[in-house]
């Protein structure tokens, strides 16, 4: 199994997230859905998936077959990477929904229920779903990128302006100023290149 570091959640959305399953963070680039046990990890840590429903699918998957569903993930994954960079910027138009006709159909596959549960506070309604088969694994998925398309405000998605980045965020600050995916990251890089700059710009008597 490939070692892989914590996955990137930076979105602020998890439709976003799943975008950035795959990222440069440092130098490298890594895809965290490379195979069936990425996507499983992935998932876990996206907190899409109980826990024990995973170690279900895992135990009863046949082989190759999680390697199958991490391949539809990305097709997914990249799919909508390309509606949301057409769309991102600006409000999203009412004909944009003939464009998620593929999320539709992944939506209807859907088996999910709800029941009554036990919790702290008394009884709660809690929705869950039947795994049937590796293939559910796609279905949250799917639930959160609906989500996202929904509940959010494409004129507030944007693009990290990191050079070689390809990380997407919404922008809920309260001036919607965010440029970077994190100030750790590519705002920092951007600051040492500026400050290069300047040094570059008085050591050349430039103004």
């Amino acid at each position: 199994m490939t070692e892989r570091p914590p996955a990137i959640f930076i979105g602020d959305a998890l439709g976003l997230d799943f975008l950035n399953s795959i990222a440069t963070p440092v130098d490298t680039p890594i895809d965290w859905i490379d195979d069936g046990e990425g996507l499983l990890g992935w998932l876990n840590q996206a907190k899409l998936v109980p826990p024990e429903a995973l170690r279900t699918v895992r135990a009863q998957a046949l082989p190759g077959e999680l390697d199958n569903v991490a391949d539809q993930a990305r097709h997914l994954r990249e799919w909508f990477r390309g509606f949301v960079r057409k769309h991102k910027g600006h409000p999203l138009p009412a004909d944009a929904l003939a464009e998620l006709e593929p999320l539709n159909r992944l939506l209807e596959r859907d088996d999910a229920f709800s029941r009554i549960v036990q919790g702290n506070g008394g009884l709660s309604l809690q929705a869950t779903r039947r795994w049937r088969s590796p293939d559910s694994l796609l279905l949250p998925i799917g639930e959160a990128l609906a989500r996202f398309v929904c509940a959010e405000d494409f004129s507030y998605v944007k693009a990290c302006e990191g050079p070689a980045c390809t990380l997407l965020f919404a922008d809920h600050t309260r001036r919607h100023a965010r440029r970077w995916c994190s100030m750790a990251i590519c705002g920092n890089r951007a600051k040492q290149a500026a400050h290069r700059e300047r040094l570059k710009a008085l050591q050349t008597g430039q103004p």
